[in-house]
């Protein structure tokens, strides 16, 4: 039987890069025909790093490059989209640039135009800015109501793949934390800020008001794994939308004082701070990116995503030691 193939759209991202590793740790006894699409930067160090992978540039926007991908990968069985527009601040000032990357109509369009389209499966990364951010542990059958414009795109993006594509699963991620990638993306990942930070010795700002449900990146990747094995194993169709997040629900205070615990730093460095608050510090505009609305608490319930999967994310102060101690060994 030959190998199934595995395309990840937005390959050269943080998820996307540990997707790769990922896919690239079990190919010796579960053979895949591993590709991904970059836009923004030449990806030399992913394949030096995974040299059986196909690389193709795309540009979501057109669909420039999508034809490369027919000609020499050919169809694939999966497509993971992980690419998107995700600084809220960028959306909220282009709101248009927003839609046509994060609404991945390019991509449907692409695939609709295989003979035996509905082949394919499309696992598309959301996220848990959808909700409102009222109340904690929203489940998946709570109105979206998105407070900015990322959200919106997210939540527009959902309901064009619900309509137009026949077998998805959409997964609305929080936070993803965990180790560095091969080749190092440009934004600050959060559990390495609120480590560089704290390790000055200065007091610094953090949120006690606003509460997520971080993920370990492992985690994700294991579930969009399970996702494709369910997927290639029983052949059914697949509708899903899931919660992705980890199992403790904490605020960035909360983030704050996990790191310095387990890294030993003096924990009276972090000033807790409301995110109401009208002085807000250059810190906090890193920490957040302020300047644009911001939902309170969009903790999710993942009782759907353990039930289903049979999948238990871990624990958030694990998951913080496991990527500490991942940054000190490289």
């Amino acid at each position: 039987m030959s190998a199934k193939k595995v395309l990840v759209v937005g390959g050269t991202g943080y998820l996307g890069q540990h997707l790769l590793q990922g896919f690239s740790e079990i190919q010796a006894t579960t053979p895949f025909a591993l590709a991904f699409t970059y836009n923004s930067f030449p990806p030399q160090p992913l394949l030096l790093a995974f040299p059986t992978s196909f690389a193709f540039h795309v540009d979501l926007k057109t669909g420039l490059g999508f034809d490369s991908i027919s000609q020499q990968f050919g169809q694939p069985d999966v497509v993971v989209n992980c690419a998107a527009l995700s600084v809220p601040r960028a959306c909220e000032n282009d709101p248009d640039a927003a839609i046509s990357i994060n609404v991945p109509s390019s991509l449907v369009n692409w695939l609709s135009s295989f003979a035996q389209s509905d082949n394919t499966l499309l696992i598309h990364i959301s996220t848990d800015q959808v909700y409102e951010g009222v109340k904690s542990f929203y489940k998946e059958e709570d109105e979206a109501l998105p407070v900015n414009v990322y959200g919106k795109s997210k939540v527009a993006a959902e309901q064009f793949i619900s309509e137009k594509w026949s077998k998805f699963a959409i997964l609305r991620s929080s936070i993803i934390f965990g180790p560095q990638t091969v080749s190092p993306v440009p934004k600050s990942l959060p559990i390495q800020w609120i480590d560089g930070v704290l390790s000055k010795g200065d007091k610094v700002e953090f949120f006690y008001d606003e509460y997520r449900c971080p993920v370990y990146v492992k985690d994700v990747v294991a579930i969009i794994r399970t996702l494709i094995d369910k997927w290639l194993s029983e052949g059914k169709k697949m509708q899903l939308l899931l919660n992705v997040g980890g199992p403790d629900r904490v605020s960035r205070v909360q983030m704050a004082e996990a790191v310095a615990q387990i890294r030993g730093y003096d924990s009276s460095l972090i000033k807790p701070v409301s995110a109401s608050s009208v002085a807000v510090t250059e810190v906090l505009v890193s920490q957040v990116d302020r300047g644009v609305k911001s939902p309170a608490d969009i903790s999710m319930d993942i009782t759907k995503l353990v039930q289903k999967l049979n999948i238990c994310p871990t624990p958030f102060k694990d998951g913080v030691k496991l990527t500490l101690a991942a940054e000190a060994s490289i």
